[in-house]
């Protein structure tokens, strides 16, 4: 399922092809459940894609040690 995110540290919009359904999705929505229980299958940057809308590459360019 193509999943649609407003990063919240950049606000740029991405998307991210992930293994998921919509009523997946939804239940995660509606708040009751932890991501982690709810999308058990998806790495921990996926979930976190999900929350925040914050891709890997992004974390990555983020907190890149020099």
């Amino acid at each position: 399922m193509l999943v649609k995110r407003k990063s919240s540290i950049t606000g740029k919009v991405t998307e991210m092809d992930l293994p998921i359904t919509q009523s997946q999705l939804e239940q995660y929505e509606l708040g009751n459940e932890l991501i982690q229980d709810v999308f058990p299958e998806l790495t921990p940057p996926q979930r976190e894609f999900i929350k925040t809308g914050v891709s890997e590459s992004e974390w990555n360019n983020l907190f890149r040690f020099k």
